[in-house]
């Protein structure tokens, strides 16, 4: 087996991972407003556990599906000046922001994100009771995530050409 084919591998394991915890994440947001609105508008007495509940999944989703984006270099980017570059000044472009996000993920989401997450474990949320360093933990889950997509980016663009999107594409 190739090193892209590891690559390769590893980022559809992984991209799988997300995906499937991303899309049950909105499974769950969506049965939890639907409960929301049956209880508010057929019983008249709205379930307010499921707004707080809702707000903590859309946060994770949101991070997940972050972790997802640059597992598959489709995160947002600004091509306007890249495009203008050489062929070799764009690859050094693309592995010096590589780089920069490994290093955001490695110092701010997994190491902030911890302490972070430590230091609420004992602050509890409103309605649910449950503890806020829960809620924090995906940012450390999600910095891991983005770690090792951005070491697999690195990695790709070290030992190939990598294939740059262009505007246009999804």
């Amino acid at each position: 087996m190739t090193a892209l084919d590891r690559i390769h591998r590893t980022r559809q394991v992984l991209g799988r991972v997300l995906a499937a915890f991303a899309g049950a994440l909105l499974v769950l947001m969506t049965l939890l407003v639907l409960y929301q609105v049956f209880t508010r508008y057929v019983l008249g007495s709205p379930a307010a556990f499921t707004e707080e509940l809702v707000r903590y999944a859309l946060i994770w989703t949101s991070m997940v599906s972050a972790a997802h984006a640059f597992l598959h270099r489709k995160h947002m980017a600004l091509l306007v000046l890249r495009d203008r570059f050489s062929p070799a000044a764009r690859r050094a472009l693309v592995l010096g922001s590589d780089v920069l996000v490994l290093a955001f993920a490695v110092v701010v989401l997994v190491v902030g994100g911890t302490m972070l997450a430590v230091s609420a474990a004992t602050d509890h949320s409103a309605l649910l009771g449950i503890s806020r360093g829960l809620v924090y933990a995906i940012g450390p889950v999600a910095g891991l995530a983005i770690t090792v997509a951005q070491l697999l980016n690195v990695w790709e663009d070290l030992v190939t050409e990598v294939a740059i999107e262009t505007e246009g594409t999804d």
